[in-house]
């Protein structure tokens, strides 16, 4: 199996639901995501995906929170905008893109891994 990675960077506020201490109240995070893609097979340039596109995929995404409260974006407004349900909405949206532009190969995303600080992550993986 290959894999290749991107990462990518935002910043953006939140309040956690139903969470008693300091991060029930609005506070923001510089986040840093990382996005992994996996497959069997390399292309004719011997790529398993172009770092180009799949940059892009991951930068859309992000793009879409920065410098945004995101308990008032869907689907934050109804769930709790957490390093978790975020690692795993960035999976099913870089799916969905991925999808979209039908790359072959058998390439997935294997791995969405999502910062709220230096030290602490949240990752989502389909397995």
């Amino acid at each position: 199996m290959f894999e290749v990675t991107v990462e990518e960077t935002f910043a953006a506020g939140h309040a956690l639901r139903g969470y008693r201490g300091k991060c029930e109240k609005p506070h923001g995070h510089n986040y840093r995501v990382r996005l992994t893609l996996r497959g069997p097979e390399l292309d004719s340039a011997g790529l398993l995906y172009d770092f180009v596109r799949l940059k892009a995929i991951l930068s859309e995404i992000a793009e879409r929170l920065d410098h945004q409260f995101m308990n008032d974006i869907a689907p934050f407004d109804v769930l709790n905008p957490s390093a978790e349900n975020l690692a795993r909405y960035f999976f099913q949206e870089a799916e969905r893109r991925l999808a979209a532009q039908q790359p072959g190969n058998g390439v997935r995303v294997a791995a969405i891994t999502v910062w709220e600080t230096d030290t602490s992550t949240a990752t989502y993986s389909p397995d």
